[in-house]
């Protein structure tokens, strides 16, 4: 079942807004080139009980309806947090690129991960970047998050995406017969080791800055645990 979202299209020239449907929505995961970065990141979430995947990059498949373009999103309890991705969007024009959030409950995902991407919200900005645009400087787009808001907000992400696996490498992973996302897709594409380690926040920032067109598109939401 498709669900309509409005995003606004940039393009080199013009930008414009355009309502859209989304049937699809895939969360891949230890997606990057670096062995050793993707490493760092798994010890990170062994640190907090999460078993190691028995193979990468991994693909799990999530409700639509867990979309949302919202600024605030609700949870139960404390063990919930965010990370930064970028996410791909196919559709009959072509691929675009956004950025977003894999909020995840860390409680269930230390039992199984395949249900913890179904327990939290999943938020997305509503700017998208057409990735003809991007695609030839596509490795020097920065990937960046931060906790909290004010004077107690914290930088805990930050990497370029010469640290993942490009996009046509994971769609031909994902989709090996026809190398192709099928319009009405939308793919989650990984995220990057984080500074102190995993921990939930009340606020989360996530940002992709593309330093070539001196440009950026984000994803700001508040977390509200209705479990108090």
């Amino acid at each position: 079942m498709a669900r309509k979202f409005t995003f606004r299209f940039t393009g080199a020239r013009e930008s414009h807004e355009k309502s859209v449907g989304i049937d699809r929505l895939v969360i891949a995961g230890w997606t990057g080139r670096d062995k050793q970065a993707v490493e760092r990141h798994i010890a990170e979430l062994e640190a907090i009980g999460i078993a190691r995947p028995n193979k990468i990059p991994c693909f799990y498949r999530v409700s639509v309806g867990q979309l949302t373009t919202a600024g605030a999103i609700q949870v139960l309890g404390t063990a919930s947090s965010g990370e930064v991705e970028f996410f791909l969007l196919a559709l009959e024009d072509g691929l675009w690129v956004g950025v977003g959030s894999d909020h995840t409950d860390r409680k269930v995902e230390a039992y199984d991960i395949a249900v913890s991407k179904q327990m939290c919200a999943k938020p997305i900005g509503s700017e998208l970047w057409r990735y003809q645009d991007i695609a030839d400087h596509w490795d020097e787009l920065i990937l960046r998050s931060r906790l909290g808001d004010g004077e107690d907000r914290q930088d805990y992400q930050e990497g370029t995406l010469a640290n993942m696996l490009p996009p046509h490498a994971l769609i031909q992973m994902y989709a090996p017969e026809t190398k192709v996302l099928e319009p009405g897709t939308l793919m989650y594409c990984g995220t990057l080791a984080v500074k102190g380690g995993v921990r939930p926040a009340e606020a989360f920032e996530a940002e992709l800055f593309d330093p070539v067109r001196g440009r950026r598109i984000t994803c700001n939401y508040r977390v509200e645990n209705i479990s108090e």
